[in-house]
């Protein structure tokens, strides 16, 4: 997918080669059927400004690709102009400072690994290959984000192409419109984040993993001790747990209790993991390991290779709840039971949001964060379970606070991703800033949800 060595190119619809192009620029081997008229695989920020021109003269909708991590493939879209940005990857670091400018088709792994070479932390998205635009446009969902914040409340800036092809900066004083709209808008933005100015960090002395496994069979006890531990669980720690049909150390169905935790040294480390050595479930596991170092690449990469397979058929959902894991305990012990074959998989995530966040376009979050990403592998499967993660997420909406774009499924199952104060919000300022509507718009509106 990957193509940022190779010089970009230009193509219509009707070249050699388009299709493999345009299905290229997704991780998701799902062929959505949708097809732009134009792809322009952009080298730099002038190719930027001719393909909005070009759009602009072809009466065409824009659509925009960083990484191609879109599980709706929302880039893709009937009657537009794609605009790949992957190669668009460039990384300058100002150790001193603590800062960074980076293209948008950085990919996360690529920033880290960087900034671990100088003592530097960002909070990058938790897969290697996710390309850094898409993952801040949406919020930035990123590693330790409960204690450094989300990747977009560490973005100072911002350098965009508008839709009437002029090149503008913006910050918090500075088109500050523009600057407020693209922390959290995600697909749904109305402009070519060509570069993002990162506020940086020192990266915590001690970084490294706790793991817990369960047989499915206890998927009650475990969750509901996960439930009622969330709140007390240190920042440190990214509590979660990932229902796998090949579980780590018993390769079957079961529950992985995660904690990757970031701290000042080991001895700290420890007592933020301890709620998991100490808890009254681990008499019901069937594996606890010790906390063990680990580096946030080689936890990205276990991941992606374990998780995320290539040549698979991804179709995603998720949502917040707010209240008890009791209500919905009877719904998480249908997702498991038809949980289709790995790599899919449920994530349930100890989320606790602050009570007060940044201005900014982003504004639902809520305790606690449940997404079913169902990876399908071949035809029978597909058939048989593509609305795995659609049905259940359906039948939990009573339970639902909203859902966030990261894994959006927005064209299929319109739900909010921000407050109805925000959208209206966004709303005007994209009939300033876009007044043609050239931008490609969400699948789905939270306002049309049933």
């Amino acid at each position: 997918m990957n193509k940022s060595h190779e010089k970009g190119r230009t193509l219509q619809r009707s070249q050699p080669g388009f299709d493999a192009e345009i299905l290229g620029t997704s991780f998701n081997a799902h062929d959505p059927g949708r097809r732009p008229e134009w792809i322009v695989q952009a080298n730099d920020v002038f190719d930027v400004v001719s393909a909005i021109n070009r759009a602009r003269g072809n009466n065409l909708k824009v659509g925009i690709c960083s990484g191609g991590h879109s599980w709706a493939q929302n880039h893709i879209r009937d009657h537009s102009l794609l605009i790949d940005m992957s190669r668009l990857n460039a990384i300058e670091v100002d150790a001193p400072n603590l800062t960074a400018i980076i293209g948008p088709g950085c990919q996360a792994g690529d920033l880290n690994r960087q900034l671990a070479a100088q003592d530097l932390f960002f909070p990058v998205a938790h897969a290697y290959s996710v390309g850094m635009g898409g993952f801040l446009l949406q919020g930035g969902f990123g590693w330790n984000s409960r204690r450094f914040g989300l990747g977009y409340e560490n973005v100072t800036g911002l350098d965009i192409v508008l839709a009437n092809g002029q090149l503008v900066h913006a910050n918090e004083k500075e088109n500050a419109d523009l600057f407020w709209a693209a922390r959290g808008s995600g697909p749904g933005f109305f402009g070519v984040v060509v570069r993002f100015h990162l506020k940086l960090h020192k990266r915590p002395k001690f970084i490294g993993l706790k793991l817990q496994v369960f047989r499915i069979r206890h998927l009650e006890e475990v969750l509901a001790w996960a439930d009622k531990t969330g709140p007390s669980v240190t920042s440190n720690v990214e509590f979660q747990i990932v229902f796998n049909r090949k579980a780590f150390g018993i390769m079957s169905h079961g529950l992985e209790v995660l904690a990757p935790v970031m701290a000042d040294s080991y001895a700290d480390a420890k007592k933020d993991v301890a709620f998991i050595t100490s808890s009254p479930v681990r008499k019901l596991a069937s594996l606890t390991l010790p906390l063990v170092p680990m580096s946030m690449n080689m936890m990205m990469n276990t991941g992606e290779k374990t998780l995320f397979l290539p040549n698979t058929e991804w179709f995603a959902d998720n949502m917040w709840i707010d209240g008890p894991v009791d209500p919905i305990m009877p719904r998480l012990r249908m997702i498991a039971d038809s949980q289709p074959p790995a790599p899919s998989h449920a994530l349930w995530l100890n989320w606790n949001a602050p009570q007060t966040r940044t201005d900014m376009a982003f504004s639902v979050e809520s305790r606690t964060y449940l997404a079913l990403y169902g990876g399908l592998r071949n035809k029978a499967d597909t058939a048989a379970h593509r609305n795995w993660a659609t049905d259940h997420m359906r039948a939990l909406e009573p339970h639902s606070h909203g859902i966030q774009l990261a894994d959006e499924n927005t064209g299929r199952r319109p739900a909010r991703f921000v407050t109805a104060e925000n959208l209206a919000r966004l709303d005007q300022i994209r009939a300033v800033r876009d007044p043609d509507g050239l931008f490609n718009a969400w699948m789905g509106r939270p306002d049309r949800a049933v």
